[in-house]
C-alpha cells in the first residue's frame, strides 16, 4: 500500500471512529468537509515514511500519530481562513469550511478536530504509554507556544515579525513534528530526524510566496494576494522572488542531506524531490526566468531568511498558503 492510500485509509478509520454516534450532524459535516476536502497529505506521509525508515513495530501507533498531525493542520486552516484572519472564500478548490457551514460551526470544526487529534493518539497509544507520552509531548510543541503553529499564526498580528521565525513556526514546526513523530512511534530517537523537518517545513512556506508571486492560482487552491491584503511576512517580498527560488533549492538539498542513514533514505529522498517539484515545478521557475530574462536581479541587503525583519506597514508581495 502507497503512503497516501495508507494515509487516507488511517484519516477515515480514525475520523469514524472518533466522531461516535449521536454528534451533531452539521458539526459533524463541517468537520468532514475540513478533512476530506484534499490536501497533499505530506505531513502524514511523512510521519509513516521515518516510521519506517526506523524500522516501525507498531503500524497502528504510526498511523494514529499521522492521522492526529493531519487533523490539528487541517484545523489549523479552518481557523486560518476565518474572516478573523484571511477571510478566504475557499480552499483546496472547494468552499471554506465557515463559507459553508457559517462561522459558529468553523470555529467549533477547528476545535473539535483539535481535540480528535489527541483522542486519536490517547487511543492508540494505551499499550505503550512511554511512547505515548512522547508523541503528545511532540505534537504539543510543535502547535503551542512558544514556536508551534498557534505561535506562528499569532505572528502575524505584530507590527513587526523576524521571517525565520514566523516560517519555523507557522509552516516548519509541524514538519518536524511529523517527521519526529514517525520515530517515537517506532521506539526511536527523534533529535536526528528533526533537521528534515525543519528544512522541508520551511521550504514549503517558501513554495507559497513563490507560486503566488508566479501566479499559479489554479494549483493554489485558493485565494492569491493574502499576504499583500493582511501584511504578512513574505521570502519573495524579503529575498526578491529569484532569491526565493534560490532559497527554496537550497532548502530542498538541506532536506535531502538531513535524511539520518537508513534502509530507507534512497526512498524519503526520493519523497523530498517529488514534493519539491510538486511545491515549485522547475517548468514554472523556467518559465518565468525566460519571461524576466532582461531584467537584472538584485539581491536584497539582507538575504537570509533567518534574520530579515519585515514590518507589515512595508509588505509589497503576496503570499497566499498551497493546497496544504
Amino acid at each position: 500500500m502507497s503512503l497516501i492510500a495508507r494515509t487516507e485509509q488511517a484519516l477515515s478509520q480514525h475520523f469514524e471512529l472518533a466522531v461516535g454516534i449521536g454528534a451533531p450532524q452539521k458539526l459533524q459535516a463541517a468537520m468532514k468537509h475540513a478533512v476530506f476536502s484534499g490536501g497533499a497529505r505530506i505531513r502524514p506521509q511523512l510521519c509513516m515514511a521515518v516510521a519506517v525508515a526506523c524500522g516501525e513495530d507498531e503500524p497502528d501507533l504510526t498511523n494514529a500519530a499521522a492521522v492526529a498531525l493531519e487533523f490539528m493542520h487541517c484545523a489549523s486552516l479552518v481557523h486560518d481562513d476565518m474572516p478573523a484572519f484571511d477571510n478566504a472564500d475557499f480552499r483546496r478548490g472547494q468552499a471554506t469550511v465557515h463559507k459553508a457551514f457559517s462561522e459558529p460551526l468553523a470555529l467549533l470544526a477547528g476545535d473539535g478536530l483539535i481535540v480528535m487529534a489527541y483522542q486519536v493518539l490517547l487511543q492508540a497509544g494505551r499499550q505503550h504509554p512511554q511512547r505515548l507520552m512522547g508523541l503528545m509531548e511532540n505534537l504539543t510543541r510543535g502547535v503551542g507556544l512558544p514556536d508551534g503553529i498557534v505561535a506562528g499564526q499569532a505572528w502575524e498580528c505584530e507590527t513587526t515579525a523576524d521571517l525565520g521565525q514566523y516560517q519555523r513556526a507557522k509552516t516548519g514546526a509541524l514538519f518536524v513534528s511529523a517527521t519526529c513523530a514517525g520515530a517515537i512511534a517506532s521506539g526511536k530517537p527523534s533529535e536526528p530526524w528533526a533537521p528534515l523537518g525543519a528544512f522541508l517545513g520551511e521550504a514549503y512556506q517558501v513554495a507559497d510566496d513563490i507560486r503566488d508571486v508566479l501566479g499559479d492560482i489554479a494549483s493554489l487552491g485558493k485565494p492569491a494576494g493574502q499576504d499583500v491584503l493582511n501584511a504578512r511576512p513574505s521570502s519573495a517580498q524579503a529575498l526578491g522572488l529569484e532569491g526565493a527560488i534560490q532559497h527554496f533549492d537550497t532548502l530542498i538539498a538541506k532536506a535531502g542531506d538531513a535524511i539520518p542513514n537508513c534502509n530507507s533514505r534512497d526512498m524519503l529522498r526520493q519523497l523530498v524531490l517529488l514534493e519539491s517539484e510538486r511545491l515549485v515545478p522547475k517548468s514554472m521557475c523556467d518559465g518565468y526566468r525566460k519571461r524576466n530574462a532582461h531584467v537584472k536581479f538584485v539581491k536584497p541587503a539582507k538575504s537570509s531568511s533567518s534574520i530579515a525583519k519585515v514590518h507589515k506597514s512595508s509588505v509589497t508581495s503576496s503570499t497566499p498558503h498551497s493546497q496544504r
